[in-house]
């Protein structure tokens, strides 16, 4: 374990995003307990809040990237990650806050890995493809291949993005072997399948804060078990309002 626990000290702001319940959890302390954590909810529940606010208590770039160096001219740190406060282990401290050209952390984050890859592919210490020349989930795991493996912090924000269902179990198992090989992950996901490998700590995000749960617990678990067993019952509900909406003239009809 690199990282042990993450608080924001009383009193918190009243702004966002210290108004979001995942947040304002964060006042008591929340325990890492396991060499990965999946954090869980619906959008705007405070898991990327979060994440970001890690790399940045961490010295990496809130938009992605490694440990100790920036890529693009953000500013300060993100809200929370300027108040954040994280306790570490002596190899945490070693690997995350120690000579830069020995820090071992990297932020993957779906949303901008591209806009990434186009100032650091090629360099060294990074990939060599081109991440252009390839489909969105071959540079994905491109990145992930390189950067994620052994002793260190990987920051995740929404992995799956890109990734098939066969991937996703691709990428289970290489959170697997980092984990066995001493490394720490932190991930935000919408991913069931993710979220299932054996022995992570799973933390759900809800209007009531934070609260560690069994994957059978997880709300996205049970949502996507009823779906795949009848999606006519989740269905019938969307399209029954489009196609009202369509007759009362608010929405317009859309040619094929």
């Amino acid at each position: 374990m690199l990282i042990t626990r993450l608080t924001v000290p009383p009193p918190q702001p009243r702004r966002w995003p210290f108004t979001i319940p995942a947040v304002q959890h964060l006042s008591a302390g929340l325990d890492i307990t396991a060499p990965v954590t999946f954090l869980v909810g619906e959008n705007g529940s405070g898991k990327s809040t979060l994440v970001e606010a890690v790399a940045d208590v961490c010295g990496i770039n809130a938009e992605g990237g490694k440990a100790g160096t920036r890529y693009a001219s953000t500013g300060e740190a993100t809200p929370l990650g300027q108040v954040l406060r994280a306790e570490f282990t002596t190899s945490g401290l070693r690997l995350i806050r120690g000579p830069r050209t020995k820090r071992r952390a990297f932020f993957f984050r779906a949303e901008t890995l591209f806009n990434l890859g186009q100032n650091v592919s090629g360099l060294h210490g990074f990939w060599e493809e081109d991440l252009t020349e390839q489909s969105h989930g071959e540079g994905f795991f491109t990145v992930l291949d390189r950067m994620v493996t052994g002793p260190g912090l990987y920051l995740m924000d929404e992995p799956e993005a890109a990734l098939s269902f066969t991937s996703c179990l691709r990428l289970v198992a290489l959170m697997d072997r980092v984990a066995r090989e001493g490394g720490q992950i932190i991930c935000a996901t919408h991913s069931p399948v993710l979220a299932s490998l054996p022995g992570a700590q799973i933390l759900e995000l809800d209007d009531d804060g934070i609260h560690r749960v069994a994957w059978r617990e997880l709300h996205l678990v049970d949502h996507w078990r009823r779906f795949l067993e009848s999606p006519d019952a989740y269905l019938r509900h969307v399209l029954d309002r489009r196609a009202a909406r369509r007759r009362s003239g608010d929405e317009p009809e859309r040619f094929q």
